[in-house]
């Protein structure tokens, strides 16, 4: 790995020499009532430079040779503009802001076209605090665009949004209640609109109705949260008013009576444009291919952004989710001989079970101020309330003749989570370097309590047996739970934690922006209650990343950055639970090609974590002890390539080679066993194609694949004999039919109807979930 860092450094200073005498431009497109415009067409005539206007409306061309030029700046519908320029050595030149003529019907119409068919985002969103592009960061960070979850008909954050990310797994199939996603040999964080809001067990899944886009960051986001898992994060960016008058509604109907509809409705409720408001619903039943077995859902998501001034903005977000769902335990199958030996439609579920309902409210208040035309800052507050009434399956005992005893457990939750957050950006130039500067301060809290303490079984010895299952009332009477006293006081106890912390970054750009040198660090202090057992901890980490731009599309980078996770839990012996201490060392190679209509991400990596947590393997039903490894070692190369490759032809596609494993343990039998929860090999594509002329004008199609190879379990055993889990491979595709505001997308599923699913040993059984055979959705869209 050391060689690598070598070489990438000394390609980094031996192409840097050529680019001294080169400049930029940067500057700002606004309509006539002073919004921002974004995906506007900003062109140096006669050269190959340009960009795209971001949602800010700004933009920024690098590394141009000096002189004078014409900027062509152009919007699909609107007349094109034009606008003399002079790019200085070595300075980056302010474009006077830009304002569109166009009245508020013509915008409309242009924007409604200009916006669609991105399977690309040049930048992340401002939650993630960073202002440069992503081609100039030094981290793997992925986008996948509102294009992409609408082409795949996803509609929550557990229904195959991974697929597009190298390297990702999810883990832990509690239906649509929660989404688990591992990457890089460990959890990552879940994040929204830039606030850690990872639980035990959450985030409810959110539900794409009300999301923008998701941004994958790989490796520790020490710019944003040292005390997130060193594996990474995904942050879930919900949307926002744009400023333009538009709408659009939204009809699913699929397999197993799935039905749903969403509008999306953005605008302005005063005429001068200061006020702003987006509206997004969804209203869903669902039932499945196990019988009794269901999740109905609703959304509603109104967002009000006010402009008080020209350089001041407030916006208020609410989003509440509710959902009622079946038990969520009897997606599990159990079984002595092994995986999916029973049929794929097996469930422990029986009519009349006790429905699990979630409500789940996110009130987020977000103020900006524009200093000047180079700084900035943002004071966000976000208060987060989870509460949950239902009951859960697990099983007693199982049998190698096939009885088992079914055992149905309350599981009433509360979770309450609220956070704080400044942060300033700012530019600035100290003689030939120049400075991107972020700091800021993050304050945040969290507290989780459950009842697991109420459970009663469905069966007696030998009354049922899961290879001859009989359905109707079980021998034992279904019972209710008592629920006279508050949560409060059943919970059997609660997890809480605190933190506080401030960080600094400084981004030196050399050479005309050509080198980047990022120094940054974060000082956290954090305390932990995990039922009764508090730990305190304060660290300080740093960050060091090197980028360097070989041409305006081509960029290498270095990074060394590390992270502290106090951890929650209960070790059996009574021993401290001590935080997740790591370090990651990364280089990549990011380009854009064809002007950014496609990028591809290389990246190389490793990681090391100590003290990570397990499930302790001989725990029973009823008991949540967890192990600490002593350190894991996780290393990697991981491939994405995503955008238009021509025209009409839209990619995306990836591959991850992984390799996590304990390197060192008080216990020497557990070196070199696998971490649970990752795949090997991970590859992924989605391939669609538009026909762009003739009478099958508008018509497409799409094809894409998952596969994992050399899959680990859910949870360590440490036993041997054990099965391992076979390599998975799932088909998709479908047709649609897309023309002006309108498409119709039919999707199919697992086109080979492969018996698919993901598991772990466990005592002397193993417990499995599968997943749905051949399904289909239809989905139909309209703009207005």
């Amino acid at each position: 790995m050391s060689k690598l860092y070598m070489y990438v450094l000394l390609l980094c200073l031996s192409s840097s020499v050529a680019f001294a005498q080169t400049g930029g431009l940067r500057g700002k497109i606004t309509s006539s009532e002073g919004n921002p415009v974004e995906s506007v067409t900003v062109q140096l005539k006669g050269t190959r430079y340009g960009a795209m206007s971001t949602a800010e409306g700004t933009y920024e061309l690098k590394n141009i040779k000096a002189g004078d030029y014409t900027l062509q700046i152009s919007l699909i519908g609107l007349e094109t503009r034009e606008q003399a320029v002079s790019v200085q050595a070595g300075q980056v030149t302010d474009v006077p802001t830009v304002m569109l003529n166009e009245s508020a019907n013509q915008l409309q119409e242009v924007m409604v076209m200009a916006g669609r068919g991105k399977y690309t985002d040049p930048n992340v969103s401002s939650s993630l605090r960073l202002t440069a592009p992503i081609l100039e960061i030094p981290q793997n960070i992925q986008v996948i665009t509102n294009k992409v979850l609408s082409d795949q008909l996803v509609t929550s954050m557990s229904d195959g949004v991974i697929r597009n990310v190298s390297g990702a797994t999810r883990l832990e199939h509690w239906g649509d209640m929660y989404s688990r996603v591992n990457a890089r040999g460990g959890r990552l964080s879940a994040f929204r609109n830039g606030m850690n809001i990872t639980s035990t067990w959450g985030p409810l899944t959110e539900d794409m109705s009300f999301v923008d886009h998701i941004e994958f960051v790989k490796g520790p986001a020490g710019f944003m949260m040292s005390n997130g898992d060193p594996t990474g994060i995904y942050n879930v960016v919900t949307k926002r008013p744009t400023g333009v008058t538009k709408g659009e509604a939204s009809l699913i109907l699929g397999s197993y009576d799935f039905y749903r509809a969403s509008i999306d409705l953005d605008g302005k409720l005063s005429s001068d444009g200061r006020l702003l408001y987006r509206f997004n619903a969804m209203g869903q039943t669902k039932n499945s291919f196990r019988p009794y077995e269901y999740n109905n859902r609703y959304s509603v998501a109104p967002v009000i952004s006010y402009r008080l001034s020209d350089r001041t903005t407030l916006t208020t977000e609410y989003i509440y989710q509710y959902s009622k769902m079946s038990n969520v335990g009897s997606y599990y199958a159990f079984d002595t001989r092994g995986y999916a030996k029973l049929p794929r439609d097996f469930t422990l579920a029986e009519r009349g079970l006790e429905p699990t309902t979630i409500n789940d409210h996110n009130l987020t208040i977000n103020l900006q101020h524009q200093i000047d035309p180079n700084w900035k800052i943002t004071a966000q507050g976000s208060y987060f309330n989870y509460q949950q009434m239902g009951s859960s399956m697990w099983v007693n005992s199982v049998s190698a003749n096939g009885d088992v005893i079914r055992n149905v457990s309350i599981w009433d939750a509360s979770s309450v989570m609220k956070f704080g957050q400044l942060y300033l950006n700012g530019t600035a130039q100290t003689g030939g370097i120049q400075h991107r500067i972020l700091t800021g301060l993050d304050l945040g809290s969290k507290e989780y309590l459950a009842d697991w303490g109420q459970s009663f079984n469905l069966d007696t010895a030998g009354s049922f047996n899961i290879y001859r299952a009989t359905r109707g009332a079980p021998v034992l009477p279904i019972s209710n739970f008592d629920r006279s006293k508050s949560l409060a006081q059943r919970a059997g106890g609660v997890l809480t934690q605190s933190y506080t912390g401030f960080y600094a970054q400084d981004e030196l750009g050399f050479l005309n922006n050509r080198l980047r040198l990022t120094l940054a660090g974060r000082f956290t202090d954090v305390t932990n209650n995990s039922y009764g057992t508090i730990t305190k901890g304060k660290r300080f980490t740093p960050r060091v990343g090197l980028s360097v731009s070989i041409d305006p599309q081509t960029s290498v980078y270095a990074l060394y950055d590390q992270s502290f996770v106090p951890q929650t839990g209960i070790r059996r012996d009574g021993g401290e639970v001590k935080p997740v201490t790591g370090n990651n060392q990364e280089i990549g190679l990011k380009r854009d090609w064809f002007g950014g209509r496609w990028n591809t991400t290389l990246a190389l990596y490793s990681i090391l974590q100590n003290n990570q947590n397990s499930a302790d393997p001989s725990n029973t039903a009823s008991e949540q002890f967890v192990i600490q490894f002593g350190q894991t070692k996780t290393q990697g190369i991981e491939f994405d390539l995503r955008g238009e490759i021509v025209s009409g032809l839209n990619l995306v596609a990836n591959y991850a080679l992984t390799d996590s494993k304990i390197s060192r343990s008080a216990t020497e039998s557990l070196v070199g066993n696998k971490v649970p929860g990752y795949a090997k090999h991970n590859a992924n594509a989605w391939l669609s194609y538009r026909v762009q002329q003739g009478v099958l004008k508008g018509v497409g199609a799409s094809l894409g694949f998952n596969y994992q190879g050399e899959r680990t379990t859910w949870a360590w055993t440490g036993a041997t004999g054990q099965l391992a889990l076979p390599d998975y491979f799932k088909l998709d595709g479908g047709l649609f039919w897309e023309q002006d505001r309108f498409r119709v997308t039919a999707n199919v599923f697992n086109l080979t109807d492969a018996y698919l699913y993901s598991g772990s040993p466990y005592l002397t059984f193993y417990y499995y979930q599968a997943e749905p055979g051949r399904n289909s959705r239809v989905g139909i869209s309209y703009r207005f």
